[in-house]
């Protein structure tokens, strides 16, 4: 079937310019700000509700502000040159141009080929002592022809004390733990093949993704979950219309005791776990109304117990795709689907306005109730750039995300893959402020302070087992987390990075939101180095 749908891509491919493409990893931060940067001072267009960007669009993206080089100032100018001696790969025929350092780089005609080491390590000290978190790996990239791209990273880390567990409240990536205690260690891999021509892109990938507009963590996905298998198709055959497409294979965690069985090894018998199998199609329409402004808006489905092929077809609503097979007499075999929405304005200059909603469960009766709580998740925000100088930003952003919103009553259909929730980190019957201002004096270098304000009150779910409208928001906080913090990171190579962070913190709650080194009042100097993400 693979071979089958390159072949009809291949159709409609032929003759397109060149279009090698593979995912460049949200978490390397620094391309994706510049790049917001841009499209803040309305030099380039972004769909910055849909990430990772690919290696080609953030090459194209840089080119064209390389055409407007004049309207630059002098540290977006350097820094523009700091990136492209890594994304001129893309754009040179060859190797000669000033090129970023590499472990190995090969390229001809017909094939290119990239690795580097993926090196870092974080120290976190306060009076609670000192903890460590420490990754080594690679990552590598390839291009074969005109239209497929090939990708694959591996990390391997350890944490002194577990710094990510599923239900910990915090932006860091989730972790699959392989070992007992207090320590942890786990590893990460990612990659795929992609298949790309001018007007889109098809490829089975095992990778993070997020989709909403945020500075903060988004509310659609959040990307925050152990990677995971998906089909991803990517199609712009105007420049009005960007559509995107995901169906994946998450890890459900639950056992699955029927397909379970014995097995004998020798020294008796052993448990073979069979886990429920679960699966996730989503897709998201990206129209942009006028120049600078883009609505986006898809829905989603977590189902189960049998892979159902109709949900290949990219461009279903899912809910009505669900009633047809799973409400046959009654709601009890209903699978869980959701909805959402994404606005994006850059067209006052500087200035990025953005919102977006995620539904989980939208009753009319409820939503003109004076006491309505459907369940959904809310977040807007705005990013000023530069303000007195063009090197100055400011960021505000708010979340709400209402009592179950997230939620499911079976647990193999909730919103989580590795227990990790897919969406918001807060999960539901919580909230945020966020405020954040930068400053970046010289190329490679950003000073920032920000201030966060987090709340979380009952989980409902957990206490009574089912889903109910009208709980009251935030009516008791059972957690919070009030942060003050200051940190430079500076970019010394490409995708090598020094970082030094001061924050108070005032964290109390169960100890299942917050691991115990940081719970409390608390003084916390984090240094690190990375090279590779």
């Amino acid at each position: 079937m693979f071979k089958k749908i390159l072949l009809y891509i291949s159709l409609f491919s032929i003759g397109s310019a060149f279009s090698q493409e593979v995912s460049y990893h949200v978490s390397n931060w620094s391309v994706y700000e510049f790049l917001d940067e841009m499209a803040n001072e309305k030099l380039i267009s972004l769909n910055s509700a849909i990430k990772p960007y690919s290696r080609k669009f953030i090459a194209e993206a840089l080119k064209e502000l390389s055409d407007k080089k004049e309207l630059l100032n002098t540290r977006q100018q350097k820094e523009l040159e700091f990136f492209l001696r890594d994304f001129n790969k893309e754009l040179m025929p060859d190797k000669n141009f000033k090129k970023r350092l590499d472990m190995y780089y090969y390229k001809d005609s017909l094939f290119t080929f990239s690795i580097n080491p993926c090196v870092g390590a974080q120290f976190f000290f306060n009076d609670s002592g000192m903890v460590y978190d420490r990754w080594i790996g690679a990552d590598a990239f390839a291009y074969i022809g005109k239209h497929l791209g090939i990708y694959a990273s591996l990390r391997d880390h350890r944490e002194s004390q577990r710094l990510s567990e599923p239900t910990y409240l915090t932006l860091r990536q989730g972790a699959c733990y392989i070992l007992d205690g207090k320590a942890g260690e786990y590893d990460e891999t990612r990659g795929g093949i992609i298949y790309s021509w001018n007007w889109g892109s098809f490829g089975l990938v095992k990778d993070q993704f997020v989709w909403g507009d945020n500075y903060h963590g988004a509310n659609i996905f959040s990307g925050r979950q152990p990677s995971f298998g998906q089909f991803k198709l990517h199609i712009k055959p105007v420049k009005w219309l960007d559509f995107n497409y995901i169906n994946g294979w998450l890890i459900s965690g639950i056992i699955d005791s029927s397909q379970s069985y014995l097995v004998n090894n020798g020294s008796g018998n052993t448990l073979r776990t069979v886990y429920h199998s679960k699966y996730l199609a989503a897709n998201m329409f990206t129209i942009t109304l006028w120049k600078g402004f883009n609505f986006s808006f898809g829905n989603s489905i977590i189902y189960s117990d049998y892979y159902n092929p109709v949900y290949l077809i990219p461009v279903l609503f899912y809910k009505s795709v669900d009633h047809t097979y799973n409400n046959v007499g009654s709601q009890s075999s209903a699978q869980n689907a959701q909805i959402f929405a994404n606005f994006s304005s850059r067209q006052i200059k500087n200035v990025h306005l953005y919102s977006s909603v995620f539904c989980d469960e939208v009753g009319l009766a409820q939503m003109f109730s004076s006491n309505h709580h459907n369940y959904i998740s809310i977040k807007a925000g705005s990013k000023i750039s530069n303000i007195l100088n063009k090197n100055i930003t400011f960021t505000v952003e708010y979340t709400r995300n209402n009592p179950m919103v997230y939620q499911n009553a079976v647990p193999v259909i909730n919103f989580e893959s590795n227990n990790y929730n897919l969406g918001n980190y807060l999960v539901d019957n919580s909230g945020e402020i966020f405020l954040s201002l930068s400053f970046k004096p010289v190329n490679g270098l950003v000073c920032t302070t920000s201030f966060l304000q987090a709340k979380k009150g009952v989980n409902y779910l957990k206490l009574t087992g089912t889903e109910e409208w009208g709980l009251p928001y935030l009516n008791s906080v059972v957690w919070e987390n009030k942060t003050i913090s200051v940190s430079a990171n500076y970019n010394i190579v490409n995708d090598g990075y020094l970082f030094v962070e001061y924050s108070h913190s005032n964290i109390f709650g169960p100890s299942e939101y917050t691991p115990s080194y940081f719970q409390g009042i608390k003084n916390t100097v984090s240094i690190g180095t990375i090279f590779g993400f």
